[in-house]
């Protein structure tokens, strides 16, 4: 006889030692189908749970009623309920981050609070199968590493995963047949988002060849994650015989790496796991190793690599560092600051509104001068604002924006033809604005990483 999804939650939880019922668990549920089933099945499996459910007032009425739900069902199950209201659209105005990025910071920060205040000990996501699979194909298509390829992990320090071992219709199905109350997001029915594109496009086209494919991939994704544990450990050994540090400088030796083979591959292991480069940025220093280019700064997050004598060297980004990088025509993104942008071109008829976002810049490609020049605002830049007559310095503008100072660290410009043409997250300039003569536009979007 099969087992059903509650035999085979325990067992799967019990398996990864995931918690036990010594823990209290904090369920981050929705009100979608996913996290009510969790809910249902770790109060039926006698675990002590508490629920966090987050309003971010993106959806109206969807959103209360989202929150009425899931209150409702806590009461049902005696169990602590806890919510919190969020104005997600201001934080994405203040911080230039996407709607996806602000929630994700907001609710984590949030539940890493409850847990300090109310003694959780184990946070617990409805992530399962397919989203892993989704998460899977969307890393395949950014052209990430194998490790963006391992999908969604079942922990991450004190998040758990209980639920990666069923499928989104085996979770549908427990629902219905349990009679389990659910909301469904209208926004899962966009296909303007990516995860949505593949869950709605792609999957079932894939399913249609092979019925299978979901479990298919999960033994897939579990093989990617056991090789890259098995690199894990091997980088670590070849780091410690081929790097070096002193003063908080930190020197590859490249001759040491070519002994290993791959050595492309162990370079980019190495950075992007220890210092936070990216797979673009690991290429193009590789490629300026190999030329013997040296002195050409790359950057991540945090740090600054170049080329020195046939070395690469690693520093952290110093505060009079520009942090200067050349985006070339066709480039579709480049990394500047804790940012990454994104480049898209288009026909002016597929936009559907000019109301966007500070985070993202609709710019007139035909006015656009390559390479860009992305790098940190500097004493003296100024610009047109868009919808102004005059010239402002960058420094008045930030000011009457009532930019704070941590913030006016991380501002960055984008150049075009050595004039700035977008100050990035805030204003593009006005004479590379779209206009009725525009026939095609460059579309830029920020986000935070």
């Amino acid at each position: 006889m099969a087992a059903t999804l509650i035999e085979k939650f325990q067992e799967y939880v019990a398996r990864n030692e995931l918690f036990t019922k010594q823990d209290k668990i904090l369920l981050t549920v929705s009100g979608g189908v996913d996290s009510m089933v969790l809910m249902s099945l770790c109060v039926n499996s006698g675990y002590t749970v508490g629920v966090a459910h987050c309003n971010f007032c993106l959806r109206g009425a969807e959103s209360d009623e989202d929150e009425i739900l899931v209150q409702e069902r806590a009461r049902k199950y005696g169990i602590e309920c806890h919510n919190r209201r969020f104005n997600t659209t201001a934080e994405m105005e203040l911080t230039g981050e996407s709607m996806e990025m602000a929630a994700r910071r907001l609710r984590y920060t949030w539940f890493q609070e409850l847990c300090q205040k109310h003694g959780y000990t184990v946070i617990a996501v409805a992530h399962h199968i397919d989203d892993s699979i989704e998460t899977f194909f969307i890393n395949l298509l950014r052209g990430t590493g194998l490790r963006g390829l391992t999908g969604i992990h079942n922990q991450v320090g004190r998040v758990v995963r209980p639920m990666m071992f069923a499928t989104r219709k085996e979770i549908m199905d427990y629902a219905l047949q349990r009679h389990i109350p659910f909301r469904e997001d209208s926004s899962n029915k966009s296909t303007k988002y990516l995860r949505n594109k593949i869950r709605l496009g792609l999957t079932p086209r894939i399913r249609e060849i092979n019925p299978r494919f979901p479990f298919i991939m999960y033994r897939n994704i579990e093989r990617l994650m056991s090789a890259q544990r098995f690199i894990d450990c091997a980088i670590d050994n070849i780091y410690e015989d081929v790097a070096t540090e002193q003063d908080g400088i930190y020197t590859l030796h490249i001759d040491k790496i070519m002994h290993q083979g791959s050595r492309d591959f162990v370079i980019y292991e190495i950075l992007s796991s220890r210092f936070g480069f990216k797979g673009d940025t690991v290429d193009g220093l590789c490629k300026a190793l190999s030329a013997d280019n040296s002195g050409k700064r790359f950057y991540s997050r945090s740090h600054t690599a170049y080329v020195d004598r046939g070395n690469i060297v690693v520093t952290k980004i110093q505060e009079e560092d520009d942090c200067e990088v050349k985006v070339q025509r066709g480039q579709q993104r480049a990394y500047c600051g804790n940012s990454v942008l994104y480049f898209e071109k288009c026909d002016i008829d597929s936009l559907t509104t000019y109301n966007v976002p500070d985070n993202v810049a609709l710019l007139d490609a035909d006015k656009i001068e390559y390479p860009l020049t992305l790098r940190r605002w500097a004493d003296g830049d100024s610009f047109i604002p868009f919808g102004m007559t005059g010239r402002k310095k960058v420094s008045d503008f930030l000011i009457d924006q009532k930019v704070s100072m941590p913030e006016k660290k991380r501002q960055f410009v984008m150049l075009s033809g050595g004039e700035i043409a977008w100050l990035v997250g805030r204003r593009i300039a006005d004479d590379v604005r779209i206009t009725s003569t525009t026939e095609t536009v460059l579309r830029i979007t920020k986000e935070i990483i």
